[in-house]
Order: structure tokens, then sequence, then C-alpha cells
């Protein structure tokens, strides 16, 4: 009980937090990237025009983000520079997506927001392809 209570904690459950945090939130993600990556013709139609750069273009950044920076984070490979993009592609997808429904259609994004805003932060731990680079 008195371990439950303490504020303390060792290196190695932190690693191992930060571990399941970027597989949880990565691979989580990831089947939704790789979805619209399959489908790319059908969702185009269906995507947003972002910032009037037109909807395939829109696609294609929302596919890197969802997928090949998911598919990093995963790996805890470049993991802060890869959170960029997806802490960008959920803000958007809550605020214009989802029309600012942080607790309604837009929870999920909300979430992974925060979720990649942690790993941005403090980065992927020592159990991760960067941590074992010394990076």
């Amino acid at each position: 009980m008195k371990k439950l209570l303490s504020t303390r904690y060792s290196a190695s459950a932190f690693n191992i937090a930060m571990l399941i945090l970027r597989v949880g939130f990565a691979g989580l993600l990831l089947p939704h990237g790789y979805d619209k990556l399959v489908h790319f013709a059908a969702n185009e139609k269906g995507m947003i025009n972002l910032l009037g750069i037109g909807q395939t273009m829109s696609l294609a950044l929302v596919i890197f983000a969802e997928f090949f920076c998911a598919l990093f984070v995963l790996l805890g490979l470049f993991t802060r520079l890869a959170s960029i993009p997806l802490i960008i592609s959920m803000i958007v997808a809550v605020t214009i997506a989802h029309n600012g429904r942080f607790f309604g259609d837009g929870e999920h994004a909300a979430m992974y927001a925060v979720g990649f805003l942690v790993l941005l932060l403090v980065g992927p731990g020592k159990i991760s392809i960067d941590g074992m680079m010394g990076k």
C-alpha cells in the first residue's frame, strides 16, 4: 500500500510506461492510416480541403501522419519528430473535421493529440530504437 501512494518511480518503470504509451497510441492509430492508404480513392471524395491545397494532398498528408509517422512512433524511431505531424493532424481533425467537439465526435482525436504531445515532450524512453541509439 505504501508503494501505491508513493510519488517515486524508477527509471525502468518510466521506460516501460513510455513503451506502453508509445505502442498503445501508435498501434491503435496505425489501422486508421492503413485503411486510408488502402482505400485512397474512396476516402479522397470525403476529405476536407485543408488550406486550399486540395482533397488529394490533404488526404496524402493525413496518410503520411496516421500511417508512416505512427509506424515510426511505434518503432521508437525519430519519435519526437514523427509526433509533430500526428499532433497537427489530430488537432485539425478535432477543430475542423469534428467542429471543435472535444467531448463528442472529436474525443478520440483529442486523446491521440494529448498522447502524442506527451511523447513529443518526454520522448520515447530507453526501450526504443532512439533510446538504443542514445538519442
